[in-house]
């Protein structure tokens, strides 16, 4: 039963000052009967007050404002985490029950918001290419799992080659990319077999073992059959979510799980630096004090640059 201590700082820098920063924060660590939370705490630049509600989809939600001009915003999420294994799933029904009352009226429209499948001019492609996999007689879950291994099979992961942005039809064509895309081309095939599927955010720990994508945040999917309930599907590494995937939010995509989205208003330029620090121990001020950042987004200037009339209109509002 492993203990992490987790640091996640996310610090936007602003070229000049801004104001009327308004956010929205998913930093809140699921704590159930798998993932116990013993310690969590936020700490923001500025001291805001944070309101919290629960969002259409169960994740707790933050909410908060800094008015005042300010040249940086801080926002750090330090938390401890017991994480205990869950029991592996249980496939106590024939493949043809699971698919009849998976496909049942009942279960689509208790699972509407998990099952539609994005617009994509590949999908008869991606159909042709895992049509052996498809045709195979046996339990759905296996087929599920088969997927996850395609998807590891025959795409690179190589990270700044896609963006939070990129669709099906540019993953497809790239064969490469992060958790986040092949965690929604998962989702994709499994909407389009018309088994639900979310998008969950979160960490993934290290561990004795190396995984693609360990020490940062993390993104999977968890598919929902009649038998089994919720299962995560990690196919960045081919495996079902374990003990070293901590979750933070659930959603339909990326969009709903956001871990910081706001809007500000003020200069265009702004970088952003994420920093994700993994412990078995608590950390020290001096830790906390100077973590090294591990993505960087982004940069600034100096508000002395000239300006046109186009970049004065562009600084009214910006989203970060």
């Amino acid at each position: 039963m492993p203990l992490f201590y987790i640091l996640h700082r996310t610090h936007y820098i602003y070229s000049g000052l801004v104001i009327d920063s308004a956010n929205q924060i998913k930093l809140y660590p699921v704590n159930d009967e798998f993932q116990k939370v013993s310690q969590h705490r936020l700490v923001i630049s500025s001291n805001p007050a944070v309101h919290t509600i629960r969002d259409y989809f169960n994740n707790l939600t933050g909410f908060f404002t800094v008015l005042a001009p300010h040249s940086h915003l801080a926002i750090d999420s330090m938390l401890a985490v017991e994480m205990l294994p869950k029991p592996a799933p249980v496939k106590s029904l024939s493949p043809s029950e699971v698919w009849k009352q998976t496909h049942s009226k009942e279960n689509q429209l208790r699972f509407h918001d998990f099952l539609k499948a994005e617009e994509a001019k590949s999908q008869h492609e991606i159909q042709q290419a895992v049509h052996e996999i498809l045709s195979k007689v046996q339990h759905p879950l296996d087929t599920i799992l088969d997927l996850s291994n395609y998807i590891y099979d025959n795409f690179t992961y190589q990270k700044g080659v896609t963006s939070i942005e990129t669709s099906v039809d540019e993953l497809w064509q790239l064969r490469a990319g992060v958790c986040q895309d092949f965690a929604h081309l998962l989702l994709y095939m499994l909407r389009l077999m018309g088994v639900p599927g979310r998008y969950i955010s979160g960490y993934i720990c290290p561990g004795s073992s190396e995984w693609r994508g360990e020490g940062a945040t993390h993104a999977w999917a968890e598919a929902w059959l009649p038998d089994t309930g919720w299962v995560g599907i990690d196919p960045t590494n081919k495996c079902i979510a374990g003990e070293r995937h901590v979750r933070l939010a659930s959603g339909r995509n990326f969009s709903d799980c956001t871990p910081v989205k706001g809007t500000y208003k003020g200069t265009t330029e702004h970088k952003l630096e994420v920093t994700v620090k993994f412990g078995t121990q608590a950390f020290s001020e001096e830790q906390l004090a100077n973590p090294t950042p591990t993505f960087v987004s982004g940069n600034t200037v100096f508000e002395g640059v000239p300006r046109n009339s186009y970049m004065a209109y562009m600084q009214m509002q910006q989203q970060q």
